[in-house]
């Protein structure tokens, strides 16, 4: 269906008279998740569903179990459009504020125009347009009366509103949360779809911003108000977000803090240098420089390290 004289944005309940469209997406998604192994399922419901609308992508993310933090698990692009699938992991939910605080109402949302919506979406419609969206639909997918993920699509070359497709969108969701969140992870395949894209924190380089996996952070050092990201490769990058930050956005079980300035990836750690001061220094990597330990950060490193 044309967006031409939608409104900017429209929220869709379950509840709201939309007809189905008879399109046999909810039977081709029933039989997908009887006949596949689920996330191959998953991925071809979203090739099908994406095709049968006319969308340029079709895609789902999930969220974490405190609703912190959200991650891409399955994408669908059409030939020649963009795919996003492996740059937004481990992203911080008030990046989609705006949006997630209608899909926790159970509310569909259809971005009809990109530009027009309200400053409070400002990280949102800036992803939108990083991606050269158009339009967008978000459907929120639920278990339990709980808020898991969300399925949807997007338009690339030219708006398109879906509204005659929500309800068999909310069908579609209905039958994979069933699928992929009433089993076991070992049965459902969580896991396997959790460790195909590692998370990524997004970092300002030379050649723009790019996802950068959480595996390749060796360390992080304060710097004022900004934090020295130090990378694999040898690259520090100075981000500007400062250090207690980045603690709320790295998992705890692969850093360690060493200093009040400073976390580093316990797999880098080289070497634990004890001078004859009884002061504790790290080798990291590759790298020449050594890196302070205080005395507050031996036993977590100890811990860590199991020295």
């Amino acid at each position: 269906m044309s967006s031409d004289s939608a409104p900017p944005w429209e929220f869709v309940s379950r509840d709201d008279r939309v007809a189905a469209s008879q399109s046999g997406w909810v039977f081709d998604t029933a039989m997908l998740l009887l006949t596949r192994p689920l996330d191959a399922a998953i991925a071809e419901i979203l090739q099908v569903i994406g095709v049968e609308a006319e969308a340029d992508r079709a895609w789902m993310f999930e969220y974490d179990a405190d609703h912190l933090r959200f991650r891409n698990t399955h994408e669908w692009s059409r030939g020649g459009v963009g795919s996003f699938v492996q740059d937004l992991q481990h992203v911080p939910v008030t990046m989609i504020g705006w949006l997630h605080q209608r899909l926790i109402l159970g509310q569909a949302v259809m971005v009809n125009d990109i530009e027009a919506l309200p400053r409070s979406a400002g990280a949102l419609r800036a992803e939108f347009i990083r991606q050269n969206n158009k339009s967008v639909l978000s459907v929120p997918v639920f278990h339990n009366g709980r808020l898991v993920a969300c399925i949807g699509f997007d338009a690339v070359e030219a708006p398109r509103r879906w509204s005659d497709e929500i309800a068999d969108l909310f069908r579609c969701a209905d039958l994979i949360a069933a699928a992929r969140y009433g089993r076991s992870p070992i049965t459902s395949g969580v896991e396997d779809s959790q460790a195909a894209y590692p998370a990524l924190i997004y970092l300002r380089r030379a050649h723009g911003i790019l996802g950068t996996p959480l595996t390749e952070i060796v360390g992080l050092r304060s710097s004022k108000d900004y934090t020295e990201v130090w990378l694999v490769d040898g690259a520090m990058v100075l981000d500007p977000r400062p250090l207690t930050q980045w603690l709320g956005l790295i998992p705890p079980g692969w850093f360690v803090r060493i200093h009040r300035t400073a976390v580093v990836n316990h797999q880098f750690v080289r070497e634990v240098v004890r001078r004859s001061s009884g002061a504790w220094q790290l080798r990291l990597h590759d790298y020449e420089d050594h890196w302070p330990v205080s005395r507050a950060g031996r036993a977590e490193l100890r811990a860590h390290l199991g020295v």
